[in-house]
């Protein structure tokens, strides 16, 4: 295995624990698909289970720093400028339908600056992750973006409907889409009106893989609009999306 940090050895630890919950959680789906009840309850609930584990793991090791998550929203400790941005279902839509394409997302953000993140679809057993200026890995596999020059030979994940010159598919979690640009398996992925950790692990997976996204403010509350792919097809992407 390449050599990462201890806050990256953390957070894989932490990521692979809970997602013995999902992949439990997400095996019982199937029951209640066809219950009076439905499944909503039972997902929010795994939701819930998942981040618990991975902040109490995140924060045995690192019990000072602050907490960015989707459920618990913010918790604020001694260290407000060393934070885990936590996502513990990106594809909850996914899930709740049995749809098995979802991950749990993880980054330490410091100041305004992503340092590690990793994405880890625990169904397909795939976990992607990065560090400043150590590179980008997928299951201990160097990763670089694509090298395609040809935008009609590109595909992009985007959840963005109508884009008239460009090949897309909306997989339903911006975080894997954000992985798979990484990893070269998308050329490019736009998404409107996103949150914090939908895009914070993606985001450094994708510069430490050689790719770009546009300049975002990381410690904004708002909604945020991200665009990224690869150095050879960014500007391209970008002028057939004009007003994006």
């Amino acid at each position: 295995m390449n050599s990462i940090s201890p806050n990256l050895n953390i957070m894989i630890k932490a990521a692979e624990k809970a997602s013995k919950v999902l992949i439990r959680d997400f095996g019982e789906l199937e029951n209640l698909q066809v219950s009076k009840k439905g499944p909503r309850d039972f997902v929010t609930n795994s939701d819930k289970k998942a981040e618990k584990i991975i902040i109490e793991e995140l924060l045995k090791s690192k019990k000072r720093f602050s907490v960015v998550s989707e459920e618990k929203g913010e918790i604020i400790n001694d260290d407000l400028e060393n934070n885990w941005i936590i996502d513990p279902i990106d594809g909850t839509l996914n899930f709740l339908h049995g749809v098995p394409h979802f991950a749990i997302s993880i980054a330490h953000r410091f100041k305004n600056e992503i340092l590690s993140g990793l994405i880890f679809d625990p169904i397909k057993n795939e976990m992607f992750y990065a560090e400043k200026n150590n590179g980008a890995f997928f299951n201990n596999q160097r990763i670089r973006v694509s090298n395609k020059k040809n935008i009609n030979d590109c595909l992009f994940g985007s959840n963005e409907k109508n884009i008239k010159n460009l090949s897309t598919r909306n997989f339903g979690s911006a975080a894997l889409d954000m992985a798979y640009v990484g990893a070269g398996r998308f050329d490019g992925t736009f998404y409107k009106e996103v949150n914090v950790w939908d895009i914070a692990a993606g985001i450094i997976i994708i510069e430490e893989a050689g790719g770009v996204t546009n300049k975002i403010d990381l410690l904004s509350k708002s909604k945020i609009n991200i665009l990224a792919g690869s150095n050879a097809i960014y500007e391209n992407m970008v002028k057939n999306l004009n007003n994006f």
